[in-house]
Order: structure tokens, then sequence, then C-alpha cells
């Protein structure tokens, strides 16, 4: 019974610890949540510590003189005040001559007087069991899920890695605001001496974009704007060739291209290409690279032509907020 009762003290010490690191940790949101469980918790440690000393004793589980009186907060998990006292520690067993308190290995009045009554089963005991045969069973069936289910993020990453190294490529991380693409066009246009503004045999620029154009404090900060604003009016300019891709009206579309930080994606890559009169070459996470030309070319020899290529990164799975571009350079 005593180096029963020892072990119930550590494992009460050990959930004390738990349940403060658990409340400590819990904000305004989470505190109630965080106060049901370590309750429930301590109501299941207590309720199984029972059910074992009843079963040492051979009785029902009834609560026990000695498990309610065992202390989280003592030093060493003893009971200071009894030993300073000079009484015995508190997992003793009472003594039996005491008026008050019954003895745990004395027969009860009830037990006398039923004489040889059968014992009842021992409900809480069966509940445990089953408890504890269910948290099992949950948790090789999450060890099961977990060790089956693919590493996108690993995967992508590891196979985008393996891409760059055979092109020579460095990846630029952009920030996953929403303007990922843009920033990363603008990103390699300034790179590459391109500049923000197209070649005006591809496009004239209309006075709200030209003005986008001229206050880019910094391509690598703000240069998106004008990217966005180039796209979007290219669109508008070539509506037959976009329109029909379109689930909503052309116009509603090009404006949320060019004035919020709604995500870009296929169609404003072709914008893109066309209105720069760059080739833009896009990896992808299973290391297929997808090419998107830029119509017919400006440059009068390949070399010039072969300068114009931008570099882009897309990732599905590596960034929690969900697709995203990264900016590409050669390395010399």
């Amino acid at each position: 019974m005593e180096e029963l009762l020892a072990k119930h003290r550590k494992e009460q010490k050990e959930l004390q610890a738990r349940i403060t690191q658990k409340k400590k940790s819990a904000t305004k949101k989470t505190r109630k949540g965080i106060n049901d469980e370590c309750e429930r918790l301590q109501r299941d440690l207590t309720d199984r510590q029972q059910a074992e000393i009843a079963q040492l004793n051979g009785e029902s589980d009834q609560p026990v003189d000695g498990l309610d009186d065992l202390s989280l907060n003592e030093p060493n998990g003893e009971n200071a005040a009894a030993e300073e006292a000079g009484g015995a520690p508190d997992h003793q067993l009472p003594d039996a001559s005491s008026d008050t308190t019954p003895s745990l290995n004395a027969p009860s009045d009830t037990t006398q007087s039923s004489g040889s009554r059968a014992k009842k089963p021992n409900r809480q005991k069966a509940r445990l069991a089953r408890r504890a045969a269910e948290q099992a069973a949950q948790a090789e069936v999450a060890a099961q899920e977990a060790a089956q289910q693919t590493d996108h993020r690993g995967n992508e990453k590891e196979v985008m890695d393996g891409v760059f190294k055979r092109l020579n490529l460095k990846e630029v991380e952009i920030n996953p605001d929403g303007h990922c693409l843009f920033s990363a066009i603008a990103c390699q246009l300034d790179e590459q001496g391109l500049g923000l503004k197209p070649n005006p045999k591809r496009m004239v620029l209309q006075g709200p974009t030209q003005s986008r154009v001229d206050t880019v404090a910094s391509p690598k900060h703000d240069g998106y704007r004008a990217v966005r604003a180039v796209a979007a009016d290219f669109i508008q300019e070539h509506r037959d060739d976009f329109e029909a891709f379109m689930e909503e009206p052309l116009d509603q579309y090009t404006r949320k291209v060019k004035l919020t930080a709604e995500w870009g994606g296929q169609l404003e890559l072709q914008a893109i290409a066309r209105a720069y009169g760059v080739e833009i070459n896009v990896i992808q996470g299973d290391g297929r690279i997808e090419k998107i030309e830029p119509g017919e070319s400006d440059e009068p020899d390949d070399e010039e032509r072969g300068k114009r290529v931008i570099w882009l990164a897309y990732y599905r799975h590596t960034y929690g907020l969900g697709e995203h571009y990264n900016a590409l350079t050669k390395q010399t």
C-alpha cells in the first residue's frame, strides 16, 4: 500500500505540473476550455487511483483515506506539516483502535451484516478499463494515419531545390501578402534592368497607370502596384483574348487586379508576358516548368531576346496561406 500511495503522489505532482503549464499558456478565448480539460484530467486521475486502491484492498471503489490527503503543493511530495508535528506520514494507514477513522483492513458494518452476500461488480473499474482501451485504440489509429500521410510540403521543397540547383537558380523570397506574383515580376524586371514601363510598341500606358509607374518608390517593395496596373490595362485592351476565361464581368475583374490584393494567376501571367515582351518560366512543385511566351518579339536578335526571361517558383503546399510565387535569379 505504501508503494502504491507513493506512486499516486508522484502522479498527482506530475499532473499538477501539467495543469500549471496549461493554465499559464491559456488566453481569454481558451481559458474556459483549458480549465474544463484540467478538471477532467484531475477527475480521471483521482478515479483511477481510487480504483487501484480499492482493488488492492479487495473492496469496492469508495473514497480512500490517504488519497484525499495527497498534497500537490508540499515540498518533495511529503506531508511536511505532519512530519513537523511528529506524526506519521500521510500515506500511513490509520490506527485500527481509532473511534473516528475506520480501518481499511477491518470489515465494515455493512459487510458483517450482509454475511455471505455476493460482492457487487466494480463498475468504476470496468468503466476505467473501457476508457483506457478506447484511448489506446484511438492513439493507434492516429499514429497509423500520420504514418500514411504524404509530406506534401517536404516533397515539394525537395523537388524545387533540385530544379534550382540543376538550372543554377537562386531563390528570392517574396512576401506572401496577396501581391506575390506581381512583386516577383517587379523584382525580376528591376533586376534585369528592363524597368516597369512596357515598350510603347506593345502598350501605351493610360494616365493613372503611368502615374503608378512613375511614383514607385522601390520596385522590390511597391513595384507590384505598377505591374498590377499594366496587367489590368492590357487585359482591358485585349478583352477578346481574356473575357471568355472569366467567371465575372471583365470590368469588375480588372478593377480587382488593379486596386486590391487579389491573387494573380494564369491570365495575369499571360497579360504581363505580352505587355512587357518577356518570357516567363514558372517552376512547379512537381519539377515541371511552365513557359509563357511573349508573343511576337520586338528584339532584333536571339541574344537580346534571351535576356528577357523571367523565372518564378510556384508553391502549392510550402506556405501556410496557400499558393505562393517567389522570384528566381540566375547565379553568376
